[in-house]
């Protein structure tokens, strides 16, 4: 969730109720803790080189802003963006990456700017040629739309949707958006292609994307995930190790100094406290023999690591693209060309 990490907020949840897997019992909002108090620890992440605009790099498009009502949240809408490559082809399925809290994402001036992120790699083909999407959370047309100052968790419906553990953000992405995508593009419907992610609220939303739906989602990214007890998240690695493993491949990021859950009161909240609660999901992850990557750095509850290591996420998460060893392919090892006009 985006804060100004110079102060200390307490965000309060969405009065709403939820059930958890573990137990079918009603569970009261919780707050969000208090932020300790401490030197700056964000100060050393910087965007990383393909985090920014190369001179002759083929550049996107970003389409939109596009409206997709909602059945599994009646009364809502997402707003997404589409970003096309310059080297996509109509001709060629591509591959899918869905990016939520999608305006924090394609921010220009934010601290990830993903399109920009694609532009490079795809052009030095390190990542497959892909369709990005940047999806809002849902909510009314009388509410506000989500910005980089506020995400929505006291106007929208995000709480309910990133938040919760159920299906119904994933028929959102799988029974909504993606029948609205395959009308414009082609892309490729084998789930090994894609990918979804995202930071805070939205990663653990992302996860639990793939969790219900490893037929079309394998691919996680995940920044400082909400895997806590805002919702019942925090009985995912208990859940992990219980169920039988799926094919999801899985890349963590988190801090040290991510709402720790340690009150100036001396109490102490385990199950809201994010670093540990992400090392919960890494361990239970990594027993269960999850195709896992993870990186513990020392960053706040926000997104400046995350500009720092997106482009190494996004390599290893599509790692296994198609690659010719061919030596007198020159196509192969030249630089991406594009396939439309600019």
């Amino acid at each position: 969730m985006k804060r100004n990490l110079a102060v200390t907020l307490i965000l309060l949840t969405n009065a709403a109720f939820a059930q958890t897997p573990a137990a079918a019992a009603v569970t009261p909002p919780r707050q969000r803790p208090a932020m300790a108090q401490g030197p700056n620890t964000d100060l050393y992440y910087k965007l990383a080189p393909d985090a920014i605009a190369q001179k002759g790099v083929p550049v996107g498009r970003i389409k939109g802003p596009f409206k997709l009502p909602s059945d599994a949240y009646p009364g809502t809408q997402h707003t997404y963006w589409v970003y096309v490559p310059a080297q996509y082809d109509p001709a060629v399925p591509a591959s899918l990456m869905i990016y939520n809290d999608g305006q924090a994402f394609m921010a220009p001036h934010g601290d990830i700017r993903a399109q920009l992120v694609m532009d490079n790699l795809i052009y030095r083909r390190e990542i497959p040629v892909m369709i990005g999407v940047f999806i809002n959370p849902g909510r009314r047309p009388d509410q506000p739309e989500p910005t980089p100052q506020n995400w929505g968790d006291r106007d929208t419906n995000r709480p309910t949707e990133y938040n919760t553990l159920d299906d119904k953000y994933a028929r959102v992405i799988v029974d909504e958006l993606l029948p609205a995508l395959n009308k414009d593009y082609n892309i490729s419907k084998d789930p090994e292609r894609h990918g979804i992610g995202g930071s805070s609220s939205g990663a653990i939303a992302a996860f639990t994307v793939a969790w219900e739906r490893p037929d079309h989602f394998r691919k996680v990214l995940s920044n400082v995930g909400s895997f806590t007890n805002l919702r019942g998240g925090h009985v995912y690695p208990d859940l992990i190790r219980k169920s039988e493993k799926k094919p999801l491949r899985v890349f963590l990021v988190d801090g040290r100094n991510d709402n720790r859950a340690l009150r100036a009161d001396g109490s102490y909240d385990q199950t809201l406290d994010w670093f540990y609660q992400n090392v919960r999901m890494q361990q239970a992850l990594s027993e269960k023999g999850y195709d896992l990557n993870y990186s513990w750095g020392i960053q706040r509850h926000g997104q400046k690591m995350l500009q720092t290591v997106l482009p190494e996420m996004m390599r290893w998460l599509w790692r296994d693209h198609g690659v010719s060893t061919d030596v007198h392919d020159m196509v192969e090892r030249s630089f991406n060309a594009p396939k439309q006009k600019e």
